[in-house]
């Protein structure tokens, strides 16, 4: 058994060279074949390796994995995964199955391109046994690297193989302790990892909702989605080129009263943006936006249990759910950034909206102008649904917030409405006028009972 001490990507190699009973093959296309290497580097190969094989032709990669898939996509990965296993025991059962623990690493991805102009990304997968004979259990993850040339990226690839293999046999004990070690010298610097899926018993006990809440609450993640129908995806897949409505809270009450309210925030947002793009375009994705991180400087992050929680009330409202790693509405516009370049709207109400003003960003050089100027880049705008005027005296008392006036409509209270004193009502005006912030009209009033 290898020490409790961290373990280096060299040792850790040499550790699963060492052990006789593991013994498996690689197959890697599109950033070298880093994972490989290290196990014949660091010597005693013949102990862990069976094969290994990069099919980086188009032609050659279909005949081993069949054809009509993406190359660099979940589907891809488990043909992948599918062809070498079956191989592997085909051709190795009879002599090294009473002794052996096979496993198949397998990854697809789109490093950098000469050019530079490609989102560098990629799946990777593994398939292993925990006992002897065992079933099989498969761990399956997509990455985005963030390194700035091909070759740093293939070293990441390397060192992330490396980590999975050997936390797949022996830091299985947490579902924290396999991601830590996975992670372990090259996730947040250097790889983003925004999905994760794990079938097998090894896995029975585990919560696939809480690995994925983990990853952006570790920080593994700029963001994690989860659906409120179908399987889990990376947000590469709910977002790509497509028009977005955000809306962002913390949504603690999860009653279903509460998720009426909720679903119909979101809904009044996409209507706005179907409207503004006069159906010249698909119906615009929404999502539901929470974070991993503290609301407030003195305020402890959630636990997962509780993200979770609130994550399943959304989800039972019908809304699909982003959960981010930061709370600043800036790094959302960030990631959906990455993804596309349609319009992107926020909904939220007036409580947001003032907080995203009232935030000192003393993070950034450039403080409040420069979140600002983040948040609304690349045809980004605010719909700001009004508030009883009741709510928002309540809120701004409990945030001593009183710098802020308004009028009042029928009891509510919209945008337009919303004064802030000088010099940040000046911003504020200014932002209004400018239509980034985009008033939402205040609801009729109510007929008097005959």
């Amino acid at each position: 058994m290898p020490s409790a001490q961290k373990l280096d990507t060299h040792h850790k190699a040499l550790t699963l060279n060492l052990d006789q009973s593991k013994f498996g093959s690689f197959a890697e296309i599109g950033a070298g074949q880093e994972v490989a290497r290290w196990f014949l580097f660091v010597g005693g190969a013949s102990g862990t390796v069976a094969k290994t094989i990069s099919a980086y032709d188009k032609e050659v990669s279909d005949d081993l994995y069949g054809a009509g898939s993406r190359y660099v996509s979940k589907q891809r990965l488990e043909a992948m995964l599918e062809s070498e296993w079956t191989q592997l025991l085909t051709q190795l059962s009879k002599t090294r199955g009473p002794h052996t623990r096979f496993f198949s690493f397998v990854d697809t991805i789109s490093a950098r391109n000469f050019a530079g102009t490609n989102e560098p990304h990629g799946w990777v997968g593994l398939r292993f046994q925990t006992e002897v004979g065992g079933p099989a259990n498969d761990i399956l993850l997509h990455i985005n690297m963030l390194d700035p040339s091909n070759v740093l990226e293939q070293e990441a690839i390397g060192t992330l193989g490396v980590n999975l293999i050997y936390s797949a046999f022996y830091e299985l004990q947490t579902q924290e302790s396999f991601l830590e070690g996975v992670a372990q010298d090259v996730v947040k610097e250097r790889i983003e990892i925004d999905y994760i899926d794990v079938r097998g018993p090894a896995f029975e006990t585990w919560d696939r909702r809480a690995l994925l809440a983990y990853l952006a609450s570790a920080g593994y993640a700029e963001a994690v989605f989860f659906p409120s129908k179908g399987a889990a995806v990376p947000p590469t897949e709910a977002l790509y080129k497509k028009a977005v409505v955000l809306a962002p809270g913390y949504f603690s009450h999860v009653d279903a009263e509460h998720g009426q309210v909720h679903a119909q925030l979101l809904a009044s947002g996409i209507q706005q943006l179907q409207s503004e793009l006069r159906e010249t375009q698909a119906v615009p994705a929404g999502f539901f936006c929470l974070t991993a991180s503290s609301s407030g400087p003195n305020e402890p992050a959630p636990q997962i249990p509780d993200l979770i929680r609130r994550i399943d009330a959304l989800l039972a409202s019908g809304g699909d759910v982003l959960l981010f790693r930061q709370s600043a509405l800036y790094h959302m516009t960030a990631l959906v950034n990455r993804y596309t370049k349609a319009p992107v709207r926020f909904v939220s109400g007036l409580s947001q909206v003032i907080r995203t003003f009232e935030d000192l960003y003393g993070n950034l050089e450039g403080s409040r102008l420069e979140a600002l100027g983040r948040l609304f880049a690349q045809n980004v705008r605010i719909y700001a649904h009004p508030m009883t005027a009741g709510d928002l005296r309540e809120w701004l008392n409990s945030f001593s917030k009183t710098d802020w006036e308004w009028n009042e409509t029928n009891g509510w209270v919209s945008a337009a409405q919303l004064r802030r004193a000088p010099p940040l009502g000046h911003l504020y005006a200014y932002v209004l006028a400018d239509k980034f912030l985009v008033p939402m009209p205040v609801p009729p009033a109510r007929s008097e009972d005959a």
